[in-house]
């Protein structure tokens, strides 16, 4: 009797009464296994929903309580071809490192191997055509058959497992016609260098097996470096806190121990472990990685603060509203895993043609075998027939016509700038036809710059720089750019909320709030004309100044937006920022469609609402918050500043202090998409001229191998057009909206 596989520690009960399970799949090489596994198991009886993440392999599995056994929903896995097991991200990862080594070795003894069967191959080419012996032709063929054989029994495995798999399950894929078409030229190979033939295939068999194994090696090595950042995301999560007991003593307590009502004190240099509201105590919080204001904000008693926020400067007690489960933090990952999950379902292009191009091809060569023995031809004469056939039309070009586009355009997306952290980001950004952009570190430059530099007297602007060169608060920061020299002051103190201060050659200086340095009405009079600067304050003895920091637009962004918005994509601003400091932004570039002071969950409900009419959007973000929305979206870019986390989201990361990448992105993306299209017209028309010459005799296997390879050539000179699109131009030159606006002098003595 077979021993039943007890899950039960693993299952989560939910408050809707529905139980939850999350389980790592082994055996997924393609797109075209969402739908199988899905599918699959939301027949099971009792079944709620399942939701399969491409990118992590994670299947997540929601059914109603006692309505079927956890070990049931694994039986139903196998059934189909897939082994599972309780989802642990340890295990995964060993797991995928191990299959990522593997890879590597079956492309090394592919690549070995090609480059020995190639030389091999030449000699026999040249032979042929002058004075090579028949011994020695079958000599070189025999030996390499012995390379050819061993490699590809080690070698085809990634592709002979799936296809297996597949088969078993009911359901093809790329891997069924590539395994069919490789073992096929193989046995002919064999086959001929028995008979003493003048020419074998083991050279295109294994240099074809080769360039695939480097498109799975990199797709495979993609996805591992996603997962593995992905898991950045708990390194923001507080485990532990310190809760306040009944007699005002605290005790550390892990995070889950505590409930809505206790509270906690956080002291500072601390992460924020839960949400709550503050009941005593002043501090400054660095909220950029959960709301995407990089702005400190004041922490006063009876204001909202998050989990995952960073306390600078003064002691805090909280009472909890929500740890744990339900505080942003948590809310952000759950809306991240469901919407990767929903944007995992995209099935390959190239999975879609294989679909219909498998059947119609395999049956084309059975009715050649058929009706050439129906027509009193021997056995050995038909089988040949139908192999040319096969071999004519091996999937080579087709399962080139995609990757080779993709190798080809990642190569000039690299010279704009960009990567792609997933093999279908191409496809998918071709067809976007709606941006959504986020305001900071976005649109905007990710450093803060004092917009008012130029109208401030340079030796005072100097001695300002300089003394923030002794401080740790960001808008100091920013300021400190601007000293030519970079030594701080001697003796410099900080007082902490207020600013700093030092004694240089009898004279005071102060750098700071406003009433640290004597400048209220100063700062009064620029509130009333900047609403959107932060501002610092600066006293040299009687002098007093307000500079202005703010986060200054990259340079290209009105003419980047201006160009996308000419190739008839709507451009947007979904910002987490205060509305009042996205208005300007969203004038300056000509968005009229924008929103400020938007939480997660109201990024994704916009982008959903977008995709509801249609509409295929690109999501541009770098903030933690954005994280959800770049998953939501059909595709995403984030710039190479943004959190880990909300790298491992976007599909494409761009560097640089430019907005033309994203411009780029989406013009090459076009550009190969249309060269993939091509290329599988190609495929198809050279099929639709070879298949009825290969039925009726006119095609040797020999010749089949020839115009095999000819179309795979064909195909790959036509990607390498992809090289040469010339992408934004058109925002080359940076446009004067950009340009900071001048601010007036504001000195007094």
């Amino acid at each position: 009797m077979a021993d039943t596989l007890d899950l039960s520690v693993f299952v989560k009960p939910q408050d809707d009464g529905t139980s939850h399970l999350d389980l790592a799949i082994e055996g997924i090489d393609c797109a075209a296994c969402i739908d199988e596994i899905e599918g699959g198991l939301c027949r099971l009886n009792g079944v709620v929903d399942a939701r399969l993440n491409y990118t992590t392999h994670r299947l997540s599995v929601q059914w109603q309580e006692g309505a079927i056994a956890p070990s049931a929903i694994v039986d139903e896995l196998q059934r189909l071809g897939y082994r599972a097991h309780p989802y642990q991200s340890r295990l995964v990862e060993e797991e995928e490192a191990r299959r990522s080594q593997w890879l590597l070795r079956c492309l090394a003894v592919a690549g070995f191997a090609s480059m020995n069967i190639m030389l091999l191959a030449v000699s026999v080419w040249s032979g042929n055509v002058t004075d090579i012996t028949p011994e020695t032709r079958d000599f070189f063929h025999w030996l390499a058959a012995f390379i050819a054989l061993p490699t590809v029994a080690y070698a085809g495995q990634p592709f002979f497992r799936s296809a297996l798999g597949a088969l078993r399950a009911k359901r093809t894929n790329m891997d069924v016609p590539i395994t069919i078409g490789i073992l096929l030229a193989l046995t002919m190979s064999v086959v001929e260098t028995i008979n003493h033939a003048e020419n074998t295939y083991f050279d295109s068999v294994v240099m074809l097996l080769f360039f695939l194994l480097c498109g799975r090696y990199l797709d495979q090595a993609m996805r591992r470096r996603t997962r593995a950042v992905a898991g950045n995301l708990a390194a923001l999560k507080a485990e532990v806190a310190h809760r306040i007991d009944e007699r005002g003593e605290t005790v550390l307590v892990p995070t889950a121990a505590l409930n809505p009502g206790d509270r906690v004190l956080v002291r500072p240099g601390e992460r924020i472990a839960v949400d709550g509201i503050v009941l005593s105590g002043h501090s400054e919080l660095d909220e950029s990685l959960v709301t995407g204001e990089t702005v400190r904000r004041a922490a006063t008693p009876g204001e909202h603060v998050y989990a995952g926020s960073m306390n600078y400067d003064g002691t805090l007690t909280l009472a909890v509203t929500a740890a744990g489960k339900g505080t942003l933090l948590d809310e952000v990952e759950r809306l991240l895993e469901s919407a990767s999950a929903a944007k995992s379902r995209y099935v390959q292009l190239a999975d879609k043609v294989a679909r219909a191009y498998v059947p119609v091809v395999h049956l084309t060569a059975a009715i050649t075998a058929v009706v050439w023995v129906a027509m009193g031809s021997s056995v050995h004469d038909a089988v040949i027939t139908a192999v040319a056939v096969l071999i004519i039309t091996c999937p080579c070009a087709l399962a080139l016509a995609v990757p080779v586009v993709q190798v080809v355009a990642s190569g000039a997306l690299f010279r704009s700038n960009v990567f792609l952290n997933s093999g279908d980001t191409l496809e998918r950004l071709a067809r976007i036809d709606a941006v959504v952009f986020d305001k900071t570190g976005t649109l905007t430059l990710p450093e803060m710059r004092v917009a008012n530099a130029g109208s401030i007297r340079p030796e005072l602007l100097e001695a300002a720089a300089r003394l923030a060169l002794s401080s740790h608060h960001p808008l100091a920061s920013a300021l400190a750019q601007e000293a030519k020299e970079r030594r701080p002051y001697d003796e410099a103190t900080e007082e902490a909320g207020q600013g700093v201060r030092a004694v240089v050659a009898g004279v005071e200086l102060r750098l700071g709030s406003p009433s640290f340095c004597g400048a209220a009405d100063l700062a009064a009079a620029c509130a009333d004309k900047e609403a959107d600067v932060s501002m610092i304050a600066f006293s040299h003895g009687h002098e007093r100044a307000i500079l202005l920091v703010r986060q200054a637009l990259r340079p290209d962004a009105a003419a980047a937006v201006r160009a996308l918005q000419g190739l008839g994509i709507d451009c947007r601003i979904l910002s987490g920022d205060r509305p009042e400091a996205v208005a300007p932004i969203a004038s300056a570039l000509g968005i009229r469609a924008w929103r400020g002071g938007a939480k997660p969950a109201e990024k994704i409900a916009a982008i959903e609402a977008l995709k509801a009419e249609g509409r295929r959007v690109l999501m541009v973000g770098d903030g933690l918050n954005d994280a959800p929305a770049l998953a939501a979206a059909d595709v995403s870019i984030s710039p190479i500043t943004a959190a880990d986390i909300t790298q491992a989201q976007a599909d494409a990361v761009f560097l640089g202090d430019r907005l033309s990448p994203v411009l780029d992105a989406v013009t090459i993306a076009r550009r190969a998409r249309a060269l993939m299209r091509q290329n599988l017209l190609i495929a198809l028309v050279y099929n639709l001229v070879a298949v009825p010459l290969a039925f009726l005799g006119y095609v040797t296997p020999l010749v089949a191998a020839l115009a095999m390879s000819g179309s795979s050539s064909l195909v790959t000179l036509n990607a390498l057009r992809a090289r040469s699109v010339k992408a934004g131009s058109a925002a080359e030159a940076p446009s004067q909206a950009n340009a900071a606006a001048t601010v007036p002098t504001l000195q007094g003595a």
